[in-house]
């Protein structure tokens, strides 16, 4: 009897492992190709839904472009969301150039509109990677907050406990976003 009960208990285990497998197959499968996450507590519902990926022009699953968030403001602008990691590049007739989910540090930037106060071509950004197309337009107690995309296209790493400001793209929306943010330009942020 005891030899029959090990055999059972063993086709369960091996069944149990399998559809582990299968179901953890299938979550890798549909994951985002961005590498990151939306934040934890973010309302699906804040801006229409991200069910796909964005391909390199911006544009999002069959080619719509997603809306920025209302109360976001009007005119040419970049809008950060930060429930959702989501970055707009709004041109002049309210009309979306670029939409991309981006990766933040540790610090965020109070909601609010802000101004690009500067830029910088290649630098090495405050989480030690080097990183180029760098633009500033906020600072959070003394860390300063701005878009930029790591030389080696990485997501930072973060440390809970290092205030980072850097707000991480990859390098071809970090070119776009290079192009769009002048100095002065307008930045607003929203949860």
């Amino acid at each position: 009897m005891a030899g029959n009960s090990s055999a059972i208990v063993a086709g369960l285990t091996a069944a149990a492992l399998s559809t582990v497998a299968f179901l953890g197959h299938q979550a890798a499968s549909n994951a985002p190709t961005h590498p990151h996450a939306t934040r934890a507590g973010a309302s699906p519902g804040a801006v229409q839904a991200d069910r796909g990926t964005d391909s390199a022009d911006g544009t999002h699953d069959a080619g719509t472009l997603i809306a920025p968030p209302r109360g976001s403001g009007r005119g040419t602008r970049v809008v950060y969301a930060l429930g959702i990691d989501r970055v707009w590049l709004v041109e002049k007739d309210d009309k979306v150039k670029r939409t991309f989910t981006v990766t933040p540090g540790t610090v965020d930037p109070a909601p609010g509109t802000y101004r690009v106060t500067s830029r910088s071509g290649k630098v090495t950004g405050s989480d030690g990677v080097p990183v180029e197309h760098v633009v500033r337009f906020a600072d959070n107690d003394g860390t300063v907050i701005g878009f930029s995309a790591a030389l080696d296209g990485s997501a930072p790493e973060l440390a809970p406990k290092v205030r980072t400001g850097g707000v991480r793209e990859t390098r071809a929306d970090g070119r776009a976003m290079w192009k769009f943010a002048t100095i002065g330009r307008t930045v607003v942020v929203v949860r």
